[in-house]
């Protein structure tokens, strides 16, 4: 911004900006700012390399997310459903708010803030509360095939949010991918919605919302920032809720139930956030959010390796279609990303 203005200012140091430069100066005469200018329109298209490490990034952010409901499971068998998410979440904000002091980093910009609070409101506050408070009459494998719709849900909310236009063959595989989570779940559910689908639903909407936020936000700061500065805004809530909590519910401390509070807080709210909104800046929202396809299908292993629930027949039919149609959905956005790189060259 400081370039730009100087070479409105001055036209004798306006000669010796960059060509780029010169010709950006009457887009930033507008009144729209620099977001605008940033927009996702006009973001540089990643490059194979930058697709791959994302790729990579937002899939370690699927295996963490995959261990939270097995692990909400154990630290249930310690403590209440409302003691156990501001636990978690005051656990991870203390975590965030250390790695944020000790590298120094900067409050962000005033028109930022809006955007954390969605992400808090969330991701750390919404989708927790909801899912523990579903996991109390629902198995953690029915709840993981109804969070499979996450994936479209999200797509659907970046794209309206961010501006982001995937492919109609993105959008085939997309929903051909819900399509099998949702005849999985009619099928293991026996055709009848439980008591808990209606958290399990409202989560749904929350977190995608908290995931496209995120992700818009990660394109113009570090992604662990995003997660940091969420979670830190979400503290105070966090602690007051403990306060509330935890003289209401029992609380009875055990190996599984302490491993369990340990993992949702560090693993999956931090460093599961951390490389899932990495992941998201460099492919984008909605083909980032496919990957999540295989998240309910890692849960069901989880589940069956840590919880002893039984795993039925039509699981593995199910992760391989569901493998196909990340497959197709990943290689729809390689494809677009090209065509957007060569068209912009």
């Amino acid at each position: 911004m400081r370039a730009e203005n100087s070479a409105i200012q001055s036209p004798s140091i306006a000669v010796a900006q960059p060509v780029g430069t010169l010709r950006a100066a009457p887009a930033i005469r507008s009144t729209a700012g620099p977001e605008a200018a940033r927009g996702p329109e006009n973001s540089p298209a990643p490059g194979p390399s930058a697709g791959r490490s994302g790729t990579v990034l937002a899939g370690l952010g699927v295996v963490a997310f995959s261990l939270t409901f097995p692990a909400t499971a154990w630290g249930l068998e310690s403590f209440g459903p409302w003691s156990l998410v501001a636990l978690r979440s005051v656990l991870a904000a203390l975590i965030a708010g250390s790695a944020l002091l000790a590298a120094r980093v900067a409050l962000p910009d005033r028109r930022h803030w809006a955007g954390l609070a969605v992400v808090g409101g969330g991701v750390v506050v919404g989708f927790p509360l909801l899912t523990t408070l579903a996991l109390r009459t629902s198995t953690t494998s029915h709840a993981a095939v109804v969070v499979g719709l996450l994936p479209l849900t999200t797509a659907v909310l970046g794209s309206l949010r961010t501006g982001e236009r995937p492919s109609r063959m993105f959008w085939t595989a997309a929903l051909a991918g819900a399509a099998v989570v949702i005849a999985f779940t009619v099928r293991e559910s026996g055709g009848a919605l439980t008591s808990g689908d209606l958290y399990l639903f409202g989560a749904l909407l929350v977190c995608a919302a908290g995931y496209t936020e995120g992700g818009r936000l990660a394109r113009s700061m570090p992604g662990w920032h995003v997660v940091g500065w969420a979670l830190v805004l979400c503290l105070p809530l966090a602690v007051a809720g403990s306060l509330v909590a935890l003289p209401l519910e029992p609380v009875h401390l055990n190996a599984h139930g302490v491993l369990g509070l340990v993992w949702v807080a560090a693993g999956s709210t931090f460093y599961g956030l951390y490389v899932w909104y990495r992941g998201m800046a460099a492919i984008g929202v909605a083909r980032a959010s496919q990957l999540q396809l295989a998240q309910p299908l890692l849960t069901l292993a989880w589940s069956f390796l840590l919880l002893g629930e039984e795993m039925s027949a039509a699981a593995p039919v199910a992760a391989v279609a569901v493998l196909v149609c990340i497959a197709a959905t990943q290689r729809a956005g390689r494809g677009a990303a090209r065509e957007s790189r060569r068209i912009r060259s």
